[in-house]
């Protein structure tokens, strides 16, 4: 028999989702940099950035918690080899400038809520869903959360540090559905990383949809997820939801 799908729990990533950075993070650097005495160029520091997590992400993932890490330790590290990557050589002269900004990007005013994002949550609460975070952040994250006005929206906010598996780890939206005593069918869940965000919920049986922005789409998620998958910008989302729901599963 045939039924009217409901989507009841809707779950976010946040990064690049909800929130962005205020300033491209090379310039965040070099201006902290800056204030210690240090003149590194911004595209350095990006450039730097990009491999040193890349690179501690391998190694050490999830915060290196099952390496007896701590999350605050592991972005230390990160920040230390950045600079050493960007041609700073003295990593005593950069430890004051990692601990300030490990507290830097701690804080809300670092961090700015996308267009649409808060009308988006507020219309999904009024419509009576259930909203929750999946992300792959650290504990600072329900802080940043809270001082943008974006916490008040969420019946619970998983990180990956707090769940001990970072997405698409299939155990983190497992946790979250049982969180939320919902069935996977019933759930959906939005982002922006087409195997974190898109085939991470799907393997575990939860719909998903991928917000992709404006810019043009890569060639892997144009042919492999649908198109009433894919939202342009958040005020898609309540039309692609509408979609959804107006579908139906054989029971």
């Amino acid at each position: 028999m045939a039924h009217r799908l409901q989507i009841r729990l809707l779950t976010w990533d946040v990064k690049d989702t909800l929130l962005r950075l205020r300033h491209p993070l090379g310039e965040e650097y070099a201006t902290k940099a800056q204030a210690y005495g240090l003149e590194v160029e911004p595209s350095a520091l990006e450039q730097g950035f990009r491999q040193a997590y890349r690179a501690q992400s391998h190694s050490f993932p999830n915060y290196g918690l099952s390496h007896g890490l701590t999350s605050r330790q592991w972005w230390l590290d990160v920040v230390l080899q950045t600079f050493h990557l960007a041609g700073v050589q003295d990593a005593q002269a950069v430890a004051p400038i990692a601990e300030q900004l490990y507290k830097d990007f701690s804080r809300p005013c670092t961090w700015q809520v996308l267009d649409g994002a808060e009308d988006t949550l507020r219309e999904c609460r009024t419509r009576g869903l259930r909203l929750a975070v999946i992300s792959n952040f650290d504990r600072r994250l329900e802080g940043i959360l809270g001082g943008l006005g974006l916490l008040e929206h969420f019946d619970f906010v998983l990180t990956s540090e707090a769940a001990g598996w970072p997405k698409p780890d299939p155990r983190i939206f497992q946790e979250a559905l049982r969180l939320a005593h919902m069935e996977p069918v019933v759930a959906a869940h939005v982002g922006d990383n087409y195997l974190c965000d898109y085939q991470g919920p799907r393997a575990v049986g939860m719909h998903s949809f991928l917000v992709v922005g404006p810019q043009a789409l890569d060639p892997v998620v144009r042919d492999s997820v649908p198109k009433e998958h894919i939202l342009p910008s958040l005020a898609h989302l309540l039309p692609a939801l509408d979609c959804l729901e107006g579908s139906t599963s054989g029971l």
